[in-house]
């Protein structure tokens, strides 16, 4: 079936991004030698800097000193300034009084922490079989004691699914996504809460994918802990948070053994901190908390669900387009028309998933994801072992990467892609590609040779 933009019914969207970000107007190379804008449809792996948060980190970084380590003056203002950014981010998220903003290194970081906080013997740690790896694998180090639950076609099965299983046995912890790094998929968080509550266990809500999408009140969620990287938050600068119940952090020993977690230390003995220092040991990132808390004060500046509507918009112009091409199926967890962030996955019968990858990125300047995400389980259960596509948007998107998406998926369906593509070494590349990027970019790249005598397939 052919199909045009034009034939596609379309819900009205922003033409213009909610913020802007760096790199929001680059122009790229594509193999016909032309340019164009880059279409950034990656934000659910690395979300770009706002521009406001580059423009904070300018500022701060003449000041820059060592945190809570010396009296010169920049020393001072950075101790200040990386205090008032855990204050911040607390007040952003809904922290409760009590509880603790530890500053990590991402998502995964965050994670890790936590389970080496679990009290042993204090019961399993339950996640759903659809998380991203940073919540399952940490998690093995329970070993028994990680309990992976199947989801069910539908939310309402899932949840009964994970009432039976806290019914079996104690469980201390129910680590769970806000939502789905794969589809977008929102899991209803309180409803969550409430059901493990009800058995007596804490809840870890992950929200890599939904601290950027949407605004988060921990209080009234009722959530025990949550974790997040600045490098989705539009603030890729290094940094991670924890934040959550204090009793766990500070009963369990030190996450990193080192300078700033202590308050004594003598050849034969140490008596650790307690509070966020207990876990920062080493020089902090300053850059990477002063960016989140800058992030936050952005993105809480909008007026209110603006997010939210936007991405919708933009979600739903693909997911319409996308249905209108034959041979491209979107993904779900769920079945029914469930809450989402602006993340569609999707698979195009005939292509490997990187080729697609390699395809639009080369011929449209489009950057999607491609493979597994980094959820095997959960492509897996899609059948789809091989990997898949993700098309994701944040508050630097527009309709025209929505649209230019959904052309090149119908062009490439249609008439197949303009240049031959291998699956090399590095994935699937063109078998031919002209383009220097060492002497685009103006950077050293550290390639060997020039894009002319190089074998992007390792075959020659």
């Amino acid at each position: 079936m052919s199909t045009t933009l034009s034939t596609v019914p379309h819900v009205l969207c922003a033409e213009e991004p909610l913020l802007p970000v760096v790199g929001g107007d680059l122009q790229v190379p594509l193999l016909d030698g032309s340019t164009v804008r880059f279409a950034n449809l990656d934000y659910a792996a690395t979300a770009p800097a706002l521009a406001s948060v580059a423009e904070r980190v300018a500022r701060v970084l003449p000041y820059s000193g060592s945190v809570h380590r010396g009296a010169g003056l920049p020393s001072q203002v950075s101790s200040a300034l990386y205090e008032a950014a855990r204050r911040s981010i607390g007040a952003a998220l809904g922290a409760r009084a009590d509880d603790l903003v530890v500053f990590t290194r991402n998502t995964t970081d965050a994670t890790n922490l936590l389970a080496s906080v679990v009290p042993i013997g204090s019961g399993d740690v339950l996640t759903l079989d659809l998380e991203h790896h940073a919540n399952l694998l940490p998690w093995h180090r329970a070993g028994d004691g990680h309990r992976c639950v199947a989801h069910a076609d539908t939310v309402d099965g899932t949840f009964e699914r994970l009432e039976a299983e806290l019914r079996r046995r104690p469980v201390a912890l129910l680590a769970l996504t806000g939502a789905s790094n794969v589809t977008g998929e929102l899991l209803p968080i309180r409803r969550a809460v409430a059901l493990a509550h009800a058995h007596g266990a804490r809840v870890f809500v992950d929200a890599a994918q939904l601290a950027p999408h949407r605004a988060i009140d921990l209080a009234a969620i009722g959530a025990d802990y949550l974790a997040f990287s600045g490098h989705k938050l539009y603030a890729p600068y290094g940094s991670g948070v924890l934040v959550g119940r204090r009793d766990w952090l500070d009963a369990a020993e030190p996450y990193l053994a080192g300078g700033g977690a202590v308050r004594e230390v003598t050849t034969t003995a140490v008596e650790w901190t307690t509070g966020p220092a207990r876990h920062e040991a080493g020089t902090p990132n300053l850059v990477g908390a002063v960016a989140i808390a800058a992030a936050f004060e952005a993105l809480g500046a909008l007026q209110p669900e603006a997010r939210e509507t936007h991405e919708e918009a933009l979600r739903q112009r693909v997911l319409d387009g996308l249905a209108a091409i034959d041979g491209v199926d979107a993904l779900r967890i769920w079945e029914g028309d469930g809450e989402a962030i602006g993340v569609v996955a999707f698979a195009v019968d005939g292509y490997a998933p990187g080729h697609v990858g390699a395809y639009l990125s080369a011929e449209h300047g489009i950057g999607v994801r491609d493979g597994r995400f980094c959820a095997h389980p959960l492509l897996a259960r899609f059948g789809r072992t091989a990997g898949a596509l993700r098309a994701s948007f944040g508050v630097g998107s527009r309709a025209e990467d929505a649209d230019r998406l959904v052309e090149a998926l119908r062009r490439l369906v249609e008439e197949g892609p303009r240049h031959a593509y291998c699956d090399g070494p590095a994935g699937w590349v063109p078998e031919q590609d002209p383009r220097d990027l060492a002497a685009w970019t103006g950077l050293e790249l550290g390639l060997d040779t020039a894009p002319a005598t190089r074998s992007p397939c390792g075959n020659g």
